[in-house]
């Protein structure tokens, strides 16, 4: 596929978009001088072009239950340390946390998992010097 031709409006309504994916197609018209109609169209040929994946969600990850999960798999490669993959789970809370360690272990060829809750995250901007 080419790459899509985007013009300034188009530009704007990306803007808008990254800024809040739920922005309505009235008010992103009345920002760039639009009506509502030319915007959707506008937002579909995005879409349909591939320069718009998706719209998602951005949760802030403190109010998050994090946990490493490692993963030992059947040997098809021989890499160094106990672990052949570690994973970041994130999840609202333990069940839904407990379900996707499940699906891990369901997968074929995973031998087992080891999981790990984070308790802290230490950023290296919040570090003392």
């Amino acid at each position: 596929m080419s790459a899509a031709r985007l013009d300034e409006i188009d530009r704007r309504i990306l803007k808008l978009l990254f800024q809040d994916a739920r922005t309505s197609y009235k008010r992103i018209g009345e920002s760039v001088g639009l009506s509502e109609g030319a915007v959707r169209k506008r937002v579909k040929r995005l879409v349909d072009q591939g320069v718009i994946k998706r719209f998602t969600v951005v949760v802030d990850d403190k109010s998050m239950i994090k946990a490493l999960t490692m993963i030992n798999v059947d040997p098809s490669v021989e890499v160094t340390g106990t672990y052949d993959a570690i994973a970041l789970i994130m999840a609202s809370d333990m069940n839904t946390l407990n379900r996707c360690i499940d699906g891990v272990r369901r997968v074929k060829g995973v031998r087992n998992t080891n999981t790990c809750i984070i308790l802290k995250s230490v950023h290296p901007s919040s570090r003392t010097r």
